[in-house]
């Protein structure tokens, strides 16, 4: 028999049963997704419903009009699986992913992972909205929990398939800044592909303490691959590399003993000056060996000649003095080579502060560097 609608509300229709109200509550019009029953009814029409719940003490009774029909998932095609590829519409997203319509009361749930090779966090609505219509392929399917996931992502070629092929190690590429940590700097090599820059792999020179000092996120950079691990979707990337280690030429220039001319940029609270050297190195020199043969100290910007004591390429550090060219030091003020077996209590104790507290020496242009080079060359013709 059939009972006429009383009144439709936001949350559900109100149904006249002869002098009681039941009400069917808007989950229960559809099995599938309703925003508003009117879209499933209208006022003053007659309906058939099944009763639910009867609550004698509140007089209230609990209808149903979906229940007249097997659930959608029961008659969901027995010969859809995992892998297939199906149709359907947006019907509701979230941050965290979108809910596809593939048949009426049948959805299935395509989260924000799934929707791109990117690892980058974003939201569902930066790929689909409400109503769009999309082909997504099967992840999983639970008829009995009636579950199903999807993904659009599997669509698209995987962009580590042939991850060896396009990125090969020290192979040089153009990356976008995507984001920074402590460490490093987080870039984009193509959607899908991200890789690391270590802060120490940015620059030569440069002492950095954040990568922000280096780059701003949304900048290109020029990278070169130095590791690469499929299985774990990694690529550790430098971007240093890309130009020739200064250090190793300034190793066969500054050695230990040769003296070169320079000037005393600054001095520091640790009782050592830094002084700068030919082809934009700086030295550091220790207060003790600023003295002069008249017994007076070298103050800041006078121009000196200096002997290099300590050259010390992984800490790039050259560590000079000006005593030391017109007077002989004894073994006890003497550099020790890492090479030599030596206690930390028989280090010299001016080095020793200098190795704690001074900040790595920094290069100039590196047209400095050229010149250098174009230097060498021509010595050795």
């Amino acid at each position: 028999m059939k009972e006429q609608l009383k009144n439709i509300t936001s949350y559900g229709v109100f149904i006249d049963l002869g002098g009681v109200d039941g009400l069917i509550h808007i989950t229960d019009l559809s099995w599938g997704r309703v925003n508003h029953p009117e879209e499933i009814v209208q006022l003053d029409s007659k309906i058939n419903v099944v009763i639910l719940d009867f609550d004698d003490s509140k007089k209230r009774i609990a209808l149903g009009l979906k229940q007249l029909q097997p659930h959608p998932w029961d008659a969901l095609d027995q010969n859809i699986n995992v892998g297939d590829k199906v149709k359907g519409k947006v019907v509701v997203i979230a941050d965290y992913g979108a809910f596809i319509e593939i048949a009426q009361g049948v959805e299935g749930l395509i989260h924000v992972s799934e929707m791109s090779w990117s690892q980058h966090l974003r939201s569902a609505q930066d790929f689909l909205k409400v109503g769009d219509e999309v082909e997504a392929v099967i992840l999983t399917l639970d008829r009995d929990e009636r579950k199903m996931s999807l993904g659009i992502k599997q669509l698209m070629p995987d962009p580590w398939a042939d991850i060896d092929q396009k990125y090969p190690v020290d192979s040089k590429h153009s990356a976008t800044v995507r984001n920074f940590t402590n460490f490093g700097v987080f870039v984009e090599l193509e959607e899908g592909v991200d890789g690391l820059i270590h802060i120490s792999d940015l620059s030569w020179s440069k002492k950095i303490k954040h990568p922000s000092e280096f780059c701003k996120v949304g900048d290109k950079m020029d990278v070169v691959v130095l590791e690469l691990d499929r299985d774990n979707r990694r690529i550790a990337l430098g971007h240093k590399q890309l130009e020739t280690n200064p250090w190793d030429v300034f190793e066969s220039t500054f050695t230990e003993g040769s003296v070169h001319k320079g000037t005393i940029i600054e001095e520091k609270k640790d009782k050592a000056a830094i002084v700068s050297l030919p082809y934009g190195v700086e030295g550091i020199c220790p207060k003790k060996h600023l003295r002069k043969a008249d017994g007076s100290n070298a103050n800041v910007d006078e121009t000196l000649d200096f002997k290099v004591i300590e050259f010390n390429k992984e800490g790039k550090k050259i560590v000079v003095s000006h005593t030391r060219t017109f007077e002989e030091g004894t073994d006890e003020d003497a550099p020790r080579s890492k090479k030599k077996t030596t206690t930390a209590g028989g280090q010299n104790k001016a080095v020793k502060e200098i190795n704690d507290s001074n900040e790595k020496s920094t290069l100039g242009d590196l047209d400095a560097l050229s010149a250098l080079k174009s230097e060498m060359e021509g010595k050795g013709k």
